[in-house]
């Protein structure tokens, strides 16, 4: 049998009393695509970072090629071929893409920076496997699927047999995740082992050829994942039946909580990010805004929420007037936001789980008394609503930092749809998440939509959207394109208007409501 390009026997990683890996063995070969699928917190990553050097194990060994390896940091991974694209990208903004690519690992003749050398070399890499980029674009410049191309080939550049991503898919566009399911494909029939870490069923089941299944920190069998369904596979990472079926009840008319009129958003390079932007929510009703990643959505959202001036138009929310509030007027007008970013926007790393759950409530009762604080209070809220929302996390008063990316998710949706707002506007609220975890929180959406609450649903996922969606709003270019009763509108049909095509003369009937 071929040798093993990374064996791992019985690897065990501690925090303390806390086992996030358990006496794990399994092995990854050159050639295939192995997808490793797990829950939220069920040691996924944790386990690539030891591969990766960033973490080193309790106990266990790491075999590479064959041989014993003791990691002492990710430059002693990438020099035995080991390559990590983390879930957020590890780039500078302010560099170029081929600055990017060989920061760290720049060729030099005679003591001095080589740039066509590494040109050279980054284009036979860029067509060997048929990928296209600028290489003197700014990182700022290029969408999030560049981006990635960017890390991957950053990878590629430092002669990577190992190629491991996490989370790969979960800022793409349908059309970004296809290439990146193709590229994937590729490197391992070119003869890389290719790790994938992912909930994402669907794609597992398209490019993996072997998926190892974590469960807290366990294995729990390895499969040939075209022998098992997409059922099966939730069935034994969650260890029970994941229903995809949603119960939504039919909507009923209610009064309009959002409206929006006229709105125009400018960014700060004066460009302008929203057009003449009209929609309304209802009370007990769900809106999906669908579009292209980068057509206005993050900066609709911002302005919604204060955190970006608005330069034309109004926003209402429940009849009074915030188009230029503050993110705390906001707030303080029943509007819940989960953002688009959980570690720009919704979290403050370095500070506790407690302080992070307790961050809009702070100041008044029951988390404040007279102006001080109540510790234990916000202790116990957020004890209650990691119960509540299934938030993992070893200890409470551990920084949101040392969270995995799905519980830091979670943990902001805790903390904004336990405040009851009568609008919630949510972005990519699954984002990160597994089958389990988005089967309950499509549950908390329904669960508001049902309590009378408008809901803005804001998300990359055409199936998200138009499995809760009541009606669904197509935004191009910073404008509306249509908004139509989700019923009515096929997937097809949506992405032609997200393409800035078809329905166009609906515009000026069905914007508005």
């Amino acid at each position: 049998m071929a040798t093993a390009a990374i064996e791992i026997n019985h690897l065990t990683k501690a925090f303390g009393t806390f086992k996030a890996n358990d006496d794990i063995s399994i092995s990854f070969y050159n050639g295939q695509v192995h997808a490793l699928l797990g829950e939220n917190g069920a040691g996924k990553s944790t386990l690539m970072n030891m591969l990766s050097g960033i973490l080193r194990p309790t106990s266990g060994e790491i075999k590479i090629k064959g041989q014993v390896v003791d990691l002492h940091s990710a430059k002693d991974a990438t020099d035995l071929g080991v390559g990590m694209v983390h879930q957020h990208f590890m780039l500078v903004d302010a560099f170029t893409v081929l600055e990017n690519i060989i920061l760290g690992a720049e060729p030099t003749n005679a003591g001095r920076l080589n740039k066509k050398q590494a040109r050279a070399k980054i284009q036979a890499i860029l067509d060997q496997y048929d990928l296209e980029l600028d290489l003197d674009a700014k990182v700022s410049d290029i969408s999030v699927g560049m981006q990635q191309r960017v890390e991957i080939v950053k990878i590629l550049f430092r002669d990577a047999d190992v190629l491991i991503f996490d989370e790969p898919t979960a800022v793409l566009t349908p059309q970004e995740i296809t290439e990146l399911l193709k590229i994937m494909r590729k490197l391992a029939d070119e003869g890389k082992a290719v790790i994938l870490i992912t909930h994402k069923l669907e794609e597992i089941r398209q490019v993996a050829d072997y998926t190892t299944i974590v469960r807290r920190g366990h294995v729990i069998q390895t499969v040939k994942t075209a022998d098992e369904s997409a059922e099966d596979l939730a069935t034994m990472m969650v260890g029970r039946a994941v229903n995809f079926a949603l119960d939504k009840a039919p909507y009923q008319d209610g009064p309009a909580i959002l409206k929006i009129e006229h709105l125009d958003v400018v960014d700060h390079k004066k460009v302008h990010r929203v057009r003449d932007f009209n929609l309304t929510v209802h009370a007990g009703e769900i809106v999906g805004l669908a579009g292209v990643d980068g057509n206005g959505q993050s900066e609709l959202v911002k302005a919604l929420t204060g955190l970006m001036p608005v330069a034309n138009g109004t926003v209402t929310v429940g009849g009074k007037d915030t188009t230029h509030a503050k993110p705390r007027q906001v707030t303080e007008s029943g509007v819940g936001h989960i953002p688009e970013d959980r570690q720009k926007f919704g979290l403050i790393m370095p500070m506790s789980e407690i302080d992070n759950m307790s961050m809009m409530e702070y100041y008044r009762p029951p988390l404040a008394h007279h102006g001080v604080r109540d510790a234990k209070a916000a202790a116990e809220m957020t004890a209650r609503l990691n119960k509540q929302f299934d938030v993992r996390i070893a200890d409470m008063h551990n920084s949101a930092g040392s969270m995995s990316g799905g519980n830091q998710q979670k943990l902001i949706i805790a903390r904004e749809m336990s405040r009851d707002p009568q609008l919630m506007i949510a972005m990519n609220p699954t984002r990160g998440l597994d089958v389990g975890a988005i089967e309950f929180i499509h549950q908390q959406i329904l669960n508001a939509r049902a309590a009378g609450h408008a809901v803005l649903l804001i998300s990359y996922e055409l199936d998200e959207i138009r499995q809760l969606a009541d009606r669904i709003a197509v935004i191009h270019a910073g404008h509306l394109v249509a908004t139509e009763d989700a019923e009515n509108l096929t997937e097809q049909q949506i992405g032609l208007m997200m393409a800035g095509s078809g329905q166009q003369d609906k515009e000026a009937t069905t914007n508005a409501d």
